[in-house]
This record gives structure tokens, sequence and C-alpha cells, in this order.
């Protein structure tokens, strides 16, 4: 039995901002954020009409069209974007089913925050081996760019943050509409890192009230920001590595077999530092520097702009890379099948 991946969609809000916008509400320098940020614009939601429901039922539509499957036939609809959605306590899943007509679906929500493409693959995928469905919807959305702090130097790399959607379909045996065959995976947590990024407010330890907003509670922090930098940069090469390299020998393959790589947006030095270890051209991985970060809709924005570039090729080997706070790095090999 194969799992296939048999379409893919995204969502955008129509407005953006630019590098030089950001540069100027920061005070950090253009050439800082386009250059070594990696921020030429990003999408962003400013108006009632961008809820992440809302662009994750337009996201679902643009999919289930890719993968010409109608919503009844769905067995399950599943949120894997951020926790920051249309309200604190939530079902995003279930109204997105409702939404899209999938009236035959149950809804399931899970996180591994900006991990969550490569996790929610791989679980689905084990759960289709394991289960009884035959047809997923996974969808992710994020707003995440609505708690950014650009006064707040400390959360800086969070600058990045862009807003959007994403949707993949994922069936049971369906080689005549598959885009690719989704293969193995692996994934690790260095849970000392847990707490280095947190909203403070909002939650139990810190429950909503007019002193928590007063106190600029409602954005993301970095408690220790020198700390939290010394840390990961001693270890977050090595783990992107080492879940790129299980996920790949799991598939019977190594890095010289890779054709493409969809990662998570980071700053532009390490994007490429990185890729140099996996030995990835220009062409065989896309930098999201049009689009910022947008939480675990990355892989299905990277792979979407290497679609329409004409970059992959059937029997290519594609890798869903992530990392996500808390910490967990994620990766997920597919073969593609155009």
């Amino acid at each position: 039995m194969t799992v296939h991946l048999t379409g893919i969609g995204t969502a955008l809000p129509d407005e953006t901002v630019g590098g030089a916008d950001i540069a100027e509400r920061s005070g950090i320098p253009r050439d800082v954020v386009v250059d070594k940020m990696g921020i030429r614009r990003k999408h962003v939601c400013r108006n009632g009409d961008d809820q992440p429901s809302d662009l994750c039922v337009a996201a679902a539509e643009d999919a289930l069209a890719d993968a010409d499957c109608e919503p009844a036939d769905l067995d399950v609809v599943r949120y894997h974007g951020s926790e920051f959605k249309d309200y604190v306590v939530w079902s995003l899943a279930a109204d997105v089913a409702d939404r899209i007509g999938a009236t035959d679906a149950y809804a399931a929500e899970s996180y591994a925050l900006c991990a969550g493409a490569p996790v929610a693959v791989r679980e689905t995928k084990a759960q289709i081996e394991a289960d009884a469905p035959d047809r997923v919807l996974l969808v992710a959305a994020s707003r995440e760019e609505d708690l950014v702090d650009y006064d707040d130097p400390d959360t800086s790399f969070t600058f990045n943050f862009g807003s959007g959607a994403s949707a993949m379909v994922l069936e049971r045996d369906a080689p005549d509409r598959a885009l690719a065959t989704v293969r193995e995976s692996a994934a690790l947590t260095d849970g000392s890192f847990s707490r280095d990024v947190v909203m403070p407010a909002g939650g139990t330890r810190h429950p909503p009230s007019r002193d928590t907003v007063d106190a600029g509670m409602h954005a993301l922090r970095v408690p220790d920001h020198e700390s939290m930098k010394e840390r990961l940069g001693e270890v977050s090469l090595g783990n992107f590595l080492e879940v790129a390299d299980t996920a790949l020998e799991r598939s019977g393959l190594d890095r010289s077999d890779l054709d493409f790589a969809a990662i998570t947006h980071m700053k532009r030095s390490f994007h490429a530092y990185l890729c140099d270890e996996l030995g990835l051209d220009d062409r065989e991985q896309y930098y999201l520097d049009d689009y910022g970060h947008v939480q675990s809709v990355d892989q299905a924005l990277a792979t979407a702009e290497a679609r329409t570039r004409e970059w992959l090729r059937p029997g290519d080997t594609v890798l869903f890379l992530a990392a996500g706070t808390g910490y967990t790095w994620a990766a997920t090999v597919l073969e593609w099948l155009g």
C-alpha cells in the first residue's frame, strides 16, 4: 500500500509589506532586512476578510481542485498550522470541513509549530497505512505576524513572519492522480528550548486582562535572547542535517539523491550554508524571500514555486525540511511523480 500526495494549494492575503517598510518600522538598516534576514516582502493580514480559517478554506479548495477530489470524498480534515487562529480555544479543522462540504470527514488538529508540515505528512501517512481513511486533507495557516513587536530587537528573528495558508491532499493508492509518493521521515526535539519563545499572556499563567495588554504581554517575547542564540547556534545545523540524513536513509537514499528541498525560511546565510551542506544548487531549493516565514506553510509555498518554475521532474527526490520553536527539527521525503 502506497500513500500519495495528490494536491497542493496555497492562499495568501493581498496586502504585502516590503523589506524597506520593515526596516523603517524596526530601525534596522534596509540592507540587513533584505540581504541578511532575507525579506524582500511578505504577505500580511490587515482586515477581517483574511482570518486563518478563510485562508485555509481558499487553500483547501485549491488543493482539492489540484487533486481532482470532491470534498465529500474526504475522510479526515486535519489542521497543523499555528495555534494563533480565529479563536483561542476552537477547532479550525472542524470549521474548514463544514465550509468546504466535507460531510463524511472527521476533523482533528495537531501542532508542531513551524515543523508542522513534515510532521503532519508523516503522521498522516502512518494513519492511512494503519487505519481506515483513504483521503486526508491537511490544512495550515499562520497570522503570527500579528504577534510581532517590531520595537523589540530581542525578537528580530520574528520580523520575517508572514501570513498565508496551505493545503495538501494525501490519499491511499492513487497513482493515476499522484504528484508524489510519500516516503520516510525523521524528527527530533530539544525541549531545553521550550520556553525560549513565548507569548507571555493569554494562557493559564497570565490570563488576558487590562494589565497584560498595558504591559505588552500579547506579543512574542524571548526572555533571554543571547542565551537562546548561543545555544541554538551550537545545535541547529547538526539537527537539520541529522533529520534530513535519517529520513533519506530510511527511504534508501542519501544526500546525493536529493533533487529539491522545501526548507523553512531562515536568514539567508544559514539557508545558504544548509543548502551547501546538503549539496543543493539554486534550482534545487527555493528561498522564500518574497513570502517570509509562514510557519508550517513554508514547505507548500516552496514546492508550489518549484512546480510553477518546472523545476520538478518525475523521479525527483523532494525533501520537506523544517524546524520550529520548542525546538523540533523534522524532515519527510517524497518521490516526485508529476
